[in-house]
């Protein structure tokens, strides 16, 4: 596996992990952001144009850091759970989670039988190849971080409820697609996605669980963590690309 096996446990003990979004789908900027020494990368999957093949090589790239892995998935649908797992994700980040029952169908899907539904395979790359595979099948549930995204209105009305399934890790908040379906596209210092923010912290902290969210602007993290947010991602290796390549750019058209 390429999660550090402490990962899940730092995230429900409330430990500050600063992570960044991989959306690029290139092992290369995977690596580099692994070798910065960020606590966890976000492969994205649900949006990012990379495939199962390009996530096995960035698997393997993020293998020789320190960094954990999350890979945001594109539907919480559990083919989708079983094909990034085998292939070594330390985790899953899944979207538009909206009730208990979507998240208990998630947390299933992440665990093997007796604890979930997850198929059993021994020869996967999680699991050694099969090496490995009595010491994963026993932990796995106990080591994979399972990510809940609060994005819509509906998913506001049942925080309590999602937050208290066994296995739920962490309430991740998506500010865009929760402000686009608030009516507030963009808007991330509008009062009523502040106020979103601060129930979604409240309702992970009653839960025990941590409160996770991307952070759209340096400037809003202090407040983030005062908020009670733990799990914080910032930026992201397309983002970074973008801003450095038009920084030389435009350091080369000075006049």
């Amino acid at each position: 596996m390429s999660q550090p096996n402490n990962f899940r446990s730092r995230v429900l003990s409330g430990d500050w992990l600063a992570g960044t979004f991989i959306n690029l789908g290139s092992p290369v900027t995977a690596e580099i952001a692994g070798r910065a020494g960020f606590d966890w990368l976000m492969l994205d999957y649900e949006h990012g144009p990379g495939s199962e093949e390009t996530l096995l090589h960035q698997l393997h790239a993020v293998s020789g850091t320190t960094s954990a892995t999350v890979v945001r998935l594109a539907a919480n649908e559990a083919p989708r759970f079983k094909r990034v797992l085998d292939l070594g994700a330390g985790g899953v980040m899944v979207p538009y989670v909206n009730t208990a029952e979507e998240a208990r169908a998630a947390v299933s899907a992440v665990r093997y039988p007796p604890h979930g539904t997850r198929g059993v395979s021994k020869f996967n790359r999680a699991a050694g190849f099969g090496q490995n595979f009595d010491e994963y099948y026993a932990h796995s549930h106990e080591r994979l971080v399972t990510m809940a995204q609060i994005e819509t209105p509906e998913s506001l009305t049942h925080l309590d409820a999602i937050a208290g399934v066994d296995g739920v890790d962490v309430l991740f908040v998506g500010p865009l697609d929760l402000t686009t379906n608030l009516g507030i596209q963009g808007q991330f210092d509008h009062p009523t996605f502040v106020e979103a923010r601060v129930k979604v912290a409240a309702a992970a902290r009653r839960a025990g669980k941590a409160a996770g969210i991307l952070a759209t602007a340096a400037a809003q993290i202090p407040l983030l963590r005062e908020e009670g947010y733990s799990v914080i991602a910032f930026g992201s290796d397309g983002g970074a690309v973008t801003a450095g390549l038009h920084q030389s750019l435009a350091a080369m058209r000075a006049r």
